[in-house]
């Protein structure tokens, strides 16, 4: 038989025994063809539950053989003998027990599987009722006193009623082994028993959520092929907040929370303090907010780019385009785009909408994701939740960026607002 039928055979004996059938544990254990020392030695302790005292002997036996320096074997055989009123024998494996602990107060038997603890001091004890028995009272309370300088706290009200005794030359009672107390197997090979799924729980590896574990099909959260990549950075310029103030002096930060800034640069004021320190602010803009001022370049639908181009400066150039009036405080064209899933934001800057929601759109991140706004929340979203809602072909103004090879890419649709412009 191999090892792993061995333990595979074992740890079912003890399985059976920890439910309280030992007729059948000892079954399953007399059944393997070639026990090792811890084997034997349960089945030499399952013989002795059943008193069957020359089954156990013959066990307890072939559990020593096979280990020699297996003091708890030599106890429970000792135990075997006393209860055979074989007193010799018993005093014999008693004292070859007592060796094995080579002056140590206790065998922790538990690193090899058994829960039990072997007392020198109970050792002792049982060596002097084995004297007891044969007469020899003074042997008895040598053991004893000698018990005495092993004895634990949990030990000492034992050894000192058992000297009581054979001072009134009386026996007492002999420290057994519980019945209960079997080596078992080590865990970390019995787990290795069990089958392994080696390729793991599906996983999804397509899904329109960027942090999706979900290993199932969640319906309102619908899996497409090839899913949008989230964009490492989001492309999106928010409308500003706050009231712009041009900068006068150079300033440098000595921490981290204040702000670097030069002559002509612009800020956002969002709140000032009581010393005049503006403790939040939108850094966003940085330039002059009129654009013939500086020499910047006011463009339009009807702007010729290479006329633009040809007044570039330090191969850079910088561009704003003109947002028309709008009426009531509302845009006269915008895109609106309805939900045709709901989408749950997993990320802070993402827009959370429900199926049929009609959301306002902002601006075109990249061809997968969009930003918008819905019930005066911003946020990106996946493109492919929504659709166009064709009720006006007339869009608003849209800002545009370019390069040297023309148009580049819109960046945001114009928010509502009068007549102004706005820098790429």
């Amino acid at each position: 038989m191999t090892f792993v039928e061995t333990l595979r055979q074992w740890d079912q004996a003890v399985s059976f025994a920890d439910r309280q059938d030992f007729a059948e544990a000892l079954r399953v254990f007399l059944a393997i063809p070639e026990p090792n020392s811890k084997i034997y030695f349960d089945i030499g302790c399952l013989h002795l539950q059943k008193q069957d005292l020359d089954a156990a002997e013959k066990a307890f036996d072939s559990s020593i053989r096979k280990d020699e320096h297996l003091a708890v074997a030599f106890f429970q055989r000792g135990i075997t003998f006393y209860q055979k009123e074989r007193y010799e024998e018993a005093l014999g494996d008693f004292q070859y027990a007592f060796k094995a602990l080579r002056g140590n107060q206790l065998i922790d038997y538990k690193a090899l599987g058994l829960r039990y603890k072997l007392y020198a001091c109970e050792v002792l004890h049982n060596m002097a009722l084995v004297e007891a028995q044969l007469g020899r009272w003074e042997k008895a309370q040598e053991n004893l006193v000698k018990a005495l300088d092993f004895k634990t706290e949990a030990k000492l009200n034992v050894i000192d009623r058992a000297l009581q005794s054979t001072l009134k030359q009386k026996l007492f009672k002999l420290v057994t082994f519980p019945s209960n107390a079997l080596f078992k197997p080590n865990k970390h090979y019995v787990a290795e028993l069990e089958k392994k799924d080696y390729l793991g729980k599906a996983k999804v590896v397509a899904s329109i959520l960027p942090q999706d574990e979900f290993s199932g099909f969640a319906p309102l959260q619908p899996q497409v092929e090839d899913g949008p990549a989230r964009p490492k950075e989001p492309e999106v310029l928010r409308a500003l907040e706050g009231e712009p103030h041009t900068v006068l002096f150079e300033f440098v930060p000595e921490t981290s929370d204040e702000l670097a800034v030069v002559p002509g640069n612009i800020v956002f004021v969002l709140q000032k303090g009581e010393d005049n320190w503006a403790p939040k602010f939108n850094p966003f803009v940085r330039s002059s907010l009129n654009p013939a001022a500086s020499g910047e370049n006011v463009i339009d639908a009807d702007t010729e780019m290479e006329s633009v181009w040809g007044r570039t400066t330090g191969r850079r150039i910088t561009l704003w385009c003109k947002v028309d009036d709008q009426t009531d405080g509302k845009p006269q064209n915008e895109i609106l785009l309805v939900a045709i899933h709901s989408y749950e934001s997993s990320n802070p800057e993402d827009l959370t909408f429900q199926e049929g929601d009609k959301i306002i759109l902002l601006s075109r991140i990249n061809d997968d994701w969009l930003e918008g706004q819905l019930n005066e929340n911003t946020g990106i979203f996946p493109a492919s939740f929504v659709e166009d809602v064709p009720e006006n072909d007339n869009a608003p103004p849209a800002l545009y960026c370019f390069d040297h090879r023309g148009l580049s890419q819109v960046l945001f649709q114009a928010t509502p607002a009068p007549t102004r412009q706005k820098r790429c």
